[in-house]
């Protein structure tokens, strides 16, 4: 018995220890290819400023393109579950909670929304997808907020898709060159998805724009 369970300790031990380096390597990693194009980058390059060996990146990640997904993946993880919280609110005021959720992830996590949105993803068809994957998760989030479901006509989707793909402009020129603050940012996001709802309803009455909270007395 004594035998087994050091056998155990110094194996889990291993397991965090493994899992803290990756992790380590995926933050290097986002700050690395936000600044850097992916072909300007050499393995022999990421080594050298991550101050490890080669041979490590590849036992994590066995190539630099699947270093470059782990990274990209890891970014999306965290946008869409900052942008997608406060579920227990109203309807419209989760579409201002997601909106802000997602202009704060940007404003806060500079490097890593550039790697999700812009970062070398005309080179590789699977990076493609895990961008458009953010995209489809930000449209769920404000159907919910906007409808109360995700399952939506054709049209109220081309919509919302064009707004997001908008956003994604705006807000990578709001961070490169700040003027606005978030709160008008926000509010002038808000506004133009207002716009689209309203269009929207329009062209598919099923799906009506959600109305704006009274105010009482």
């Amino acid at each position: 018995m004594p035998h087994q369970r050091a056998a155990v300790r110094p194996r889990m031990r291993g397991t965090e220890r493994s899992v803290a380096r990756r992790a380590e390597l995926i933050a290097i990693g986002r700050k690395l290819f936000a600044d850097t194009s992916y072909d300007a980058l050499s393995m022999d390059d990421i080594a050298r400023q991550a101050h490890v060996a080669k041979g490590l990146i590849y036992y994590y990640f066995q190539s630099k393109r699947g270093y470059y997904l782990a990274i990209i993946q890891d970014s999306v993880a965290d946008l869409v579950t900052f942008a997608a919280s406060g579920r227990d609110l109203a309807a419209v005021d989760r579409v201002h909670r997601t909106i802000e959720g997602y202009l704060r992830y940007a404003e806060h996590h500079q490097a890593a929304y550039r790697t999700i949105v812009s970062g070398g993803v005309g080179f590789d068809t699977e990076v493609h997808a895990v961008r458009d994957g953010v995209r489809e998760a930000i449209i769920d989030t404000i159907a919910e907020g906007a409808y109360g479901r995700r399952d939506i006509s054709a049209p109220a989707r081309m919509g919302l898709l064009s707004w997001v793909c908008s956003v994604e402009g705006a807000t990578l020129d709001w961070i490169d060159r700040p003027g606005l603050s978030r709160d008008l940012m926000r509010e002038l996001l808000v506004k133009t998805l207002g716009g689209v709802l309203r269009a929207v309803e329009e062209l598919d009455p099923a799906h009506p724009a959600p109305q704006p909270a009274r105010r009482d007395g």
